[in-house]
């Protein structure tokens, strides 16, 4: 009797074991085998998926084989794992181990959208609608009841949306990313804030900006943007006007049509720094680092003019005399390749 419970016995362990071998065997044949794929493709992974319903799902599509083994490996070394949504590149090179150490890590594809310096709230908003990967929820809102879902009632969206690469997820959205790119502007501009020189004629930190976007617009050449800033803030000291065309042209708004008029800077409207005193209301731009920082820390000088030599640059004057002669040899005898901003790099 005892021979045959231990015979018996034998035989069970021995079953057992060729059965553990023949599941190691399977689970990993399961893991190593390659994805079948001619060209790479992304899996889209949604609130609420599971790694049991996509590892079904890739078996029903012919991708991999065994998603029973590959589930039971997941649910015993990953249970805890959470599952982050978005979109997973899968390439003919992968193995399903390859798969699942993906899901695990949450390496999902991420799309970038760049927001440029000196564009206007209108560029910024047809940069977003463009983005295929966002979900679209802004179209229905115009600039006032976006700003209110911003937290940001009455404010001009002009210029308060910083000026950077910004990476995103699929299924993220075009407000969270405008969102993101408000939060940065704060960061930046308090930063900024706290580094200021002394003296300096703003109230506000929103002050600063409204320079910092006019510098932007004045000169794409990084070691002009603190003279250019201390040009505007000598003559805000002085109480003298500004009259500097970018801010014309943001008042003229769909108006303008790349040629800007005697009448243009004579006609009176909130932005028109050839009529009003100070800064114009808003930022007529979006306003990098450099600018923002610029703004808070011009350069002492003495010039207060500025005419642009067609390059690009610009030439700095102290009186009106010198200012006048430069206007004559760089604006009323224009070189035949002249440009308002530095040439494309």
């Amino acid at each position: 009797m005892i021979r045959k419970l231990l015979l018996l016995l034998t035989l069970g362990l021995a079953a057992l074991v060729l059965a553990l071998a023949v599941a190691g065997w399977r689970l990993q044949t399961a893991l190593d085998q390659p994805l079948q794929l001619q060209t790479e493709r992304l899996v889209e992974v949604v609130p609420g998926d599971t790694p049991g319903g996509l590892l079904n799902r890739l078996q029903g599509e012919g991708v991999l084989q065994g998603a029973l083994w590959l589930r039971l490996y997941w649910r015993f070394n990953f249970a805890s794992q959470p599952l982050h949504s978005g979109e997973y590149r899968l390439v003919p090179t992968q193995t399903a181990r390859d798969l699942l150490d993906m899901w695990r890590r949450g390496e999902v594809v991420q799309y970038s959208l760049t927001l440029v310096e000196g564009w206007s709230f209108r560029q910024v908003r047809a940069a977003l609608a463009r983005q295929e990967a966002l979900a679209q929820t802004l179209g229905e809102l115009d600039d006032k009841a976006l700003m209110e879902r911003l937290g940001l009632p009455g404010v001009s969206p002009e210029g308060r949306f910083f000026p950077d690469t910004y990476r995103y997820v699929r299924g993220m959205s075009d407000f969270d990313l405008l969102k993101l790119a408000r939060q940065r502007l704060d960061q930046v501009l308090d930063e900024e804030w706290v580094r200021r020189a002394e003296g300096l004629p703003y109230r506000k930190p929103y002050d600063a900006l409204i320079m910092a976007s006019m510098v932007e617009k004045e000169t794409g050449v990084a070691e002009e943007r603190g003279q250019i800033a201390g040009v505007f803030v000598r003559r805000l000291r002085l109480g003298m006007r500004l009259q500097t065309d970018p801010t014309v042209i943001f008042g003229l708004g769909e108006r303008y049509n790349g040629n800007l008029t005697r009448a243009h800077l004579q006609e009176p409207t909130p932005y028109n720094t050839y009529v009003i005193d100070g800064m114009p209301p808003t930022p007529i731009a979006l306003a990098g680092r450099e600018a923002i920082h610029a703004a808070l820390n011009p350069v002492a000088a003495r010039s207060l003019y500025f005419v642009a030599r067609g390059d690009g640059s610009h030439v700095f004057s102290e009186t009106l005399e010198q200012h006048n002669r430069a206007v004559r040899e760089y604006q009323l005898k224009r070189r035949a390749d002249y440009r308002s901003s530095p040439a494309p790099r």
